[in-house]
């Protein structure tokens, strides 16, 4: 059955989520009219451990004045850090427009908006020219795509000659059924997991080259152990990803850590040149 874009969408939508964002900022004390990327890294990039592994995976491959499309960027944090960081041109999208919205917004408010440029689209139908980026670059965004031949053909054609597919994604280990709610899916009607081999082997037959691929299994849970201590003993974050999830964090999250105890699930990184 082929799920509608407006599903997705509704999985993750969050009315006038900016405004909430601005208005948890002022709450922190933080100068409106001073903000730092360092202030909102505790909700723009929405997958397992955050920033830390942006950062990771952005030192794995050459990075430098590239020419970057993110897939399913959200809130663009990982699209500001390259554009910072390494002064790439960034251009992410995503299928939820309210993510889009904020994304602008939030680059406008951390002096970032001269290079990032936010796109609401469809990854199985991105509206770019043939060759258009030397690096596709993706974060937990596959789970959600049920045709995954029509998703990464498209990555294949935007990008240029030798260009690199980088992603970081949560894949199925086994046969049993992940426990739901999950961040990115509150039912199994919304869940599109693919083992590893199985992907690999698409890449492979679209012509990619693996040039190495990473096990973070192990860091995604000691991460998420280390996050319940904290949340424990202070709460929930005034600014994390609570504000996407809402009450249904420690439950969304504490199924994700009990796959991966239970091998139902595992992360991995991957670098791909086509």
């Amino acid at each position: 059955m082929k799920i509608s874009n407006s599903l997705i969408k509704n999985q993750y939508y969050h009315p006038e989520l900016f405004e909430e964002i601005l208005y948890r900022l002022k709450e922190n004390e933080v100068d409106i009219n001073n903000v730092s990327r360092r202030d909102i890294t505790g909700i723009d990039e929405f997958h397992v451990r955050g920033a830390e592994v942006s950062n990771e995976l952005s030192r794995e491959i050459y990075l430098n004045n590239a020419k970057v499309l993110d897939v399913g960027c959200a809130l663009g944090g990982p699209s500001r850090m390259l554009a910072d960081v390494y002064n790439c041109e960034v251009t992410g999208i995503d299928i939820c427009n309210e993510y889009i919205r904020t994304a602008k917004k939030l680059s406008e408010l951390v002096g970032l908006v001269d290079k990032t440029k936010f796109i609401h689209a469809d990854a199985l139908n991105l509206p770019f020219e043939d060759g258009s980026f030397d690096i596709v670059w993706t974060q937990h965004v596959q789970m959600n795509i049920q045709d995954k031949t029509k998703f990464y053909s498209e990555i294949n054609r935007v990008l240029t000659v030798d260009g690199i597919l980088i992603y970081y994604d949560i894949f199925q280990k086994n046969k049993e059924s992940v426990i739901y709610p999950v961040p990115w899916a509150n039912n199994a009607s919304l869940s599109f997991l693919e083992t590893i081999s199985v992907v690999n082997t698409l890449l492979l037959e679209l012509g990619f080259k693996k040039l190495q691929t990473t096990d973070q299994t192990y860091k995604a849970k000691q991460f998420l152990i280390h996050l319940f201590e904290k949340i424990k003993i202070n709460g929930q974050p005034n600014l994390g990803l609570n504000v996407l999830m809402g009450n249904s964090t420690k439950k969304k999250l504490g199924n994700i850590l009990e796959g991966l105890e239970k091998n139902k699930i595992e992360l991995q990184s991957g670098i791909y040149r086509k």
